[in-house]
């Protein structure tokens, strides 16, 4: 009695191979932006406790601790099934403990961020909400950057700004409590220490300089232009560049190297741009304008960036079938002169033949 023999590949010889292993997830950032999310994720981390034991911070002390379980926990999901659905290993295992506090960082740094930055009174949920949001958006607001999908929306900057539009009783953390406990001079050491270290962080690791200057230099002309155009007192409109919130933002959000461009022009325009539109949001009265600023600009470039892909994979597709139609052109010529020859040699030989 015969049998019909197996078609599965695995099966060969009468042995059943072993499942593929999953392939190995390839390096989420390249080691500078590891460094520089490392510092990053101390320096936010050194600030959060000398915020809750000396400045001031007004939100319970137990709250970061949330933040960070549930960025931690979520980010870890998240990563768990996009490495199963793309049959790789999980970016937080195979290097150790190393590996699991690399692919934390931005996590921590996007949980400490939006707990520290925005107040919702006693409603802890809030703050999650906010976290949740924050994290997700970077596996759901994706763009093509050199062949890989990358995140384009700020995290923490995203989240802070979905509570503000969801929950209108919402505010940001009164920019008082980062100095509440001291008084002038000593109030000035504060915004000082942190523009210190954040241009040192930024000049040597993330590359932001460019950035900044575009943010600065415009900020500083949209708060001129308003003064003339509507009226506004431009001492008062330049003063918030003194306070601690603004000088955090400038060097600890908008620098974010993973939602920024890296040119040094594109980065000028992007911070440049985001000054625009904050003028534009203030002049028309929208609060909060610094947060749905930085929204914007992101979501601008994002869809840039998918209108960049979208017009290149169009241009390949065009080339390709130019290439395909010349191939074909060039075969049915080189037919042509093929069976021309063979007519000319056949007609050489029958005048041979006559004359012989």
């Amino acid at each position: 009695m015969s049998t019909t023999a197996p078609s599965n590949d695995n099966v060969s010889n009468g042995a059943v191979a072993a499942p593929a292993a999953p392939a190995p997830a390839g390096p989420r950032h390249s080691p500078k932006v590891v460094i520089a999310l490392r510092n990053f994720a101390m320096s936010i981390t050194v600030f959060n406790i000398f915020g809750y034991t000396i400045l001031g911070f007004e939100q319970p002390w137990v709250w970061p601790f949330i933040a960070l379980a549930t960025a931690y926990s979520f980010e870890s999901a998240l990563e768990f099934v996009s490495a199963r659905v793309e049959r790789r290993t999980p970016r937080f295992m195979g290097n150790g403990m190393r590996g699991v506090m690399e692919f934390l960082y931005p996590s921590h740094i996007t949980a400490l961020a939006v707990n520290m930055l925005i107040y919702v009174n006693d409603k802890v949920w809030v703050m999650i909400f906010g976290v949740l949001v924050a994290v997700g958006a970077k596996w759901v607001l994706r763009a093509p950057v050199k062949g890989r999908m990358r995140h384009y929306m700020n995290p923490s900057n995203f989240g802070i700004a979905v509570i503000l539009l969801v929950f209108p009783w919402a505010s940001i953390a009164p920019p008082y409590h980062f100095t509440e406990r001291f008084e002038s001079p000593v109030d000035w050491l504060v915004p000082a220490i942190i523009l210190s270290a954040g241009t040192m962080l930024n000049a040597k690791l993330t590359g932001r300089v460019w950035l900044i200057m575009g943010w600065v230099s415009f900020y500083v002309i949209q708060a001129v232009v308003r003064g003339v155009l509507l009226d506004v007192s431009i001492p008062a409109a330049l003063i918030m560049m003194t306070g601690v919130a603004f000088v955090l933002y400038t060097n600890y959000m908008v620098t974010d190297p993973g939602t920024s461009p890296s040119a040094p022009a594109s980065q000028f325009a992007f911070g440049a741009g985001i000054a625009v539109v904050y003028g534009l949001l203030t002049g028309m009265s929208i609060a909060y304008g610094l947060f749905f600023a930085t929204a914007a600009v992101c979501a601008i470039r994002g869809g840039f960036l998918w209108s960049l892909h979208i017009s290149n994979r169009a241009r390949e597709q065009r080339e390709a079938q130019e290439r395909a139609a010349k191939a074909i052109e060039d075969a049915g010529q080189d037919g042509d002169a093929g069976q021309d020859g063979e007519a000319a040699n056949g007609s050489l030989d029958g005048k041979k033949v006559v004359t012989a």
